[in-house]
């Protein structure tokens, strides 16, 4: 992400000021979706969860920002704080898609603000499989949910700071 404008990227502060205001409404979402009784209700949780994603910027709406893979435009920006075994990755992420910002903020909801070693063994099949979404997916929305995740592991293992 080196060819991205300073000002056309969030800043730190701007990070800890997303996680802060939705990350108990982005944990909440994977327990909402995972106690629906049925697909559509699950559908519903997740459109209505993509709101607690805040939107992007204009300006943040970076091609170098961009998540290949995913067949909707995505966005994924990331920042760590601490060093080693404390370091705590953070992510912004958003798309122009309803459900694909509810898949966002499960997402987010999960490994936004965790360790290195939670982000690397998390195992998003296994997770998706235990709320309930395997297979509701369509082919495209699981590659690009997949592109997310590893986009998400691929920052926290090469973190230069």
């Amino acid at each position: 992400m080196s060819d991205i404008k300073p000002e056309s990227q969030p800043q730190a502060s701007d990070f800890a000021a997303r996680h802060s205001a939705s990350q108990d409404a982005l944990r909440a979402l994977g327990m909402q979706v995972e106690s629906a009784p049925n697909w559509q209700e699950k559908y519903r949780a997740l459109m209505l969860g993509g709101k607690a994603l805040m939107p992007l910027p204009d300006q943040w709406q970076q091609d170098a920002a961009r998540v290949r893979g995913c067949e909707s435009a995505a966005w994924l920006y990331h920042h760590s704080l601490g060093a080693d075994d404390n370091k705590r990755h953070y992510f912004i992420a958003a798309s122009d898609a309803r459900i694909v910002n509810g898949l966002i903020a499960l997402l987010l909801g999960q490994l936004s603000g965790q360790t290195t070693e939670h982000i690397c063994t998390f195992d998003i099949e296994a997770y998706f499989r235990s709320i309930g979404l395997e297979g509701q997916l369509s082919p495209s929305r699981t590659n690009g949910l997949y592109a997310l995740a590893q986009a998400i592991k691929a920052f926290a293992t090469q973190d230069p700071h």
